[in-house]
């Protein structure tokens, strides 16, 4: 290389040099700014996450501490003063808050308090709306009407999910109260044969054949 092209290849460097530099000088702060947004928001994650652990934790010890109480009446009265903040939380605890008032003889007053869960919407999943549903068409009982019964069991069972066969049993039991025998020992024989079914409520849908004198296996829907 000769001194002539060193020299131009001097100068380009210290060129582009300047240039780098100017531009640091000029744009280095959106670097800067950048490195603190990515290192603030991962700070404010984990905080936000240390957050949730901790209200989580609050409202599990404060059920624990509700379900611990001597009597019902007292039990509802704890779990009543516990809001959670996340739905699911939340659900939970209006469920039990249910079962304490239930336990404690208000069956109107949790039946009221599951309606509230099953209407809620938003982020709540809806296998929440249609427990609530459930619990509170077995707590109204002999307040509502039969086909009233049937036709709230018969909107949870057709829409699937782990409450279908229990909701299922329960239309069963009011064909059976109604006197409709066959269409009981059919809907109890296909819930016999339900891949979903838990051998718990196969166990009772056997026990419920047999008291009405038909043998388990030996019908159609089986």
């Amino acid at each position: 290389m000769t001194e002539r092209d060193s020299f131009i290849e001097e100068v380009a460097e210290e060129v582009r040099r300047d240039r780098m530099f100017t531009l640091m000088r000029r744009y280095g702060w959106i670097a800067v700014l950048a490195v603190l947004l990515i290192v603030g928001g991962a700070g404010w994650n984990e905080w936000r996450k240390a957050q949730a652990t901790d209200r989580a934790r609050a409202t599990g010890d404060a059920i624990l501490s509700a379900l611990e109480r001597d009597s019902a009446g007292a039990r509802a009265e704890a779990l009543a003063g516990i809001a959670p903040g996340e739905p699911g939380a939340a659900a939970l605890v209006d469920m039990l808050h249910a079962e304490a008032l239930a336990e404690s003889g208000d069956a109107s007053a949790a039946a009221a308090q599951l309606d509230g869960i099953g209407g809620a919407g938003g982020e709540l999943a809806p296998v929440y709306g249609r427990m609530a549903a459930f619990k509170a068409l077995l707590q109204r009982g002999d307040t509502l009407s039969a086909e009233e019964r049937r036709q709230g069991f018969a909107a949870i069972a057709s829409a699937g999910g782990p409450l279908r066969l229990l909701a299922e049993e329960q239309i069963a039991l009011g064909e059976i109260a109604a006197g409709e025998t066959e269409a009981a020992l059919d809907r109890l024989e296909a819930i016999r044969g339900d891949a979903a079914a838990t051998p718990g409520l196969r166990r009772r849908a056997a026990q419920l054949m047999v008291a009405l004198g038909a043998e388990p296996g030996t019908r159609a829907g089986g």
